[in-house]
């Protein structure tokens, strides 16, 4: 079944809602107004529960069908927050927060999750209980596991939980996911190099950090290219390298930071003991001290087999076979749904953006022709999961 009408109808309206979103974005868990405006939606739209404050800043709804025959519990899940980025887009409703931009689609998130639950309390069409889940602090402050630690899902009995995401490259209307592991890992790393700092034009008696830190740049490279079996993925990135404030002096520390991403635990595993082993070398090859400290960030977001064949033929409903991908490769990204799929089955798809600036872009701009579609799914998966 495509787009459904009375959905296709509220698409002005949910475009408002995005785009004042849009305007006011919000970073980690200071979603205060953001959540403020969900919360009152949801109570406008007449749901059975409306709990703020899960998670510190998260908003959780709950909409009861016609019937709870079938006893059956399915949430879904929206992000809130936005980057700490400045917007570059020239549009109207573009940030009016300096330093603060939807630059990952968070704001057509909450959005499509807000006109789903607008529709679904409106018809309840279903036999069970949805669950609409608004988190905070996607990007980086693990919002998503800090919603689990608060006992969301016991709370409101979550069996199953879905989440979606805004893809620009995809065409509007098109869906990917895939079973197993879907997204990274992405872990933090933090390189501190103590050497002997000198005169630079007496390198002879100093010990220097930065041409160490050069090499050690080199070697990390060597993890992927030479221990990680070639079937296999894994993404080592310094990105930032910093050392020195004169130009005639060798300074006496430097430090590396960048990510680690990963798909498989044990890989995950090998990178952080050779990436330890390669620190120790260098350290002992030139009588210099590295400390390294490894950070584990979200894990793999890893779709449950089931409910990954289910969501994507509820989006074939949608959008029709050819339309979705359900063998779509991974994505070295990381994702904090990583921890609501650790605690119940469920799993995580990519929405369509069409052909636009890419996620944490200072251009991007989530694509509001998405928007039918998206709240589509929502519902459709409902009323199919849990059937009158």
């Amino acid at each position: 079944m495509p787009v459904i009408n009375r959905v296709s109808a509220l698409k002005e309206e949910i475009t408002e809602w995005r785009r004042d979103i849009h305007a006011h974005p919000e970073i980690l868990y200071e979603v205060h107004r953001t959540a403020a405006l969900v919360k009152d939606k949801l109570i406008e739209f007449g749901c059975d529960e409306v709990v703020p404050g899960i998670g510190r800043t998260g908003v959780v709804g709950v909409i009861r069908g016609k019937t709870n025959k079938s006893g059956r519990v399915i949430g879904m899940r929206a992000d809130m927050d936005a980057l700490p980025m400045q917007e570059l887009t020239g549009l109207p409703y573009a940030s009016k927060i300096p330093g603060a931009m939807h630059a990952c689609g968070h704001d057509g998130h909450t959005a499509m999750l807000l006109g789903a639950a607008k529709y679904l309390a409106e018809t309840r069409n279903f036999d069970g209980t949805a669950v609409v889940i608004f988190q905070p602090a996607e990007e980086g402050g693990a919002g998503g596991k800090a919603m689990v630690d608060d006992g969301m899902m016991d709370r409101f009995g979550v069996q199953e939980v879905y989440g979606m995401h805004t893809a620009p490259g995809l065409p509007v209307g098109a869906f990917a996911t895939r079973p197993g592991p879907l997204l990274a890992a992405s872990d933090r790393i933090d390189i501190a190099i103590e050497g002997v700092g000198t005169h630079a034009a007496k390198p002879h008696l100093g010990i220097d950090p930065v041409a160490i830190g050069c090499q050690l740049h080199a070697a990390l490279q060597t993890i992927v290219a030479r221990n990680v079996d070639p079937v296999h993925s894994a993404v080592v990135s310094v990105t930032m390298f910093h050392a020195g404030d004169a130009m005639n002096v060798i300074p006496q520390t430097a430090r590396l930071q960048g990510t680690v991403r990963t798909l498989k635990e044990e890989i995950r595993t090998l990178v952080k003991k050779r990436m330890a082993e390669i620190c120790d070398g260098i350290a002992k090859a030139h009588g210099a001290k590295i400390t390294l400290t490894y950070s584990d960030g979200y894990p793999v977001t890893v779709n449950h087999e089931a409910q990954t064949h289910f969501a994507a033929n509820v989006a074939r409903e949608v959008s029709g076979e050819k339309a979705v991908n359900d063998n779509a490769p991974p994505v070295l990204g990381g994702e904090d749904f990583a921890y609501m799929l650790e605690a119940r089955p469920g799993a995580f798809i990519f929405l369509g953006n069409g052909d636009t600036a890419g996620v944490h872009h200072p251009a991007y701009d989530f694509n509001d022709d998405a928007i039918p579609v998206g709240v589509s799914y929502w519902a459709r998966l409902v009323e199919t999961a849990m059937p009158a």
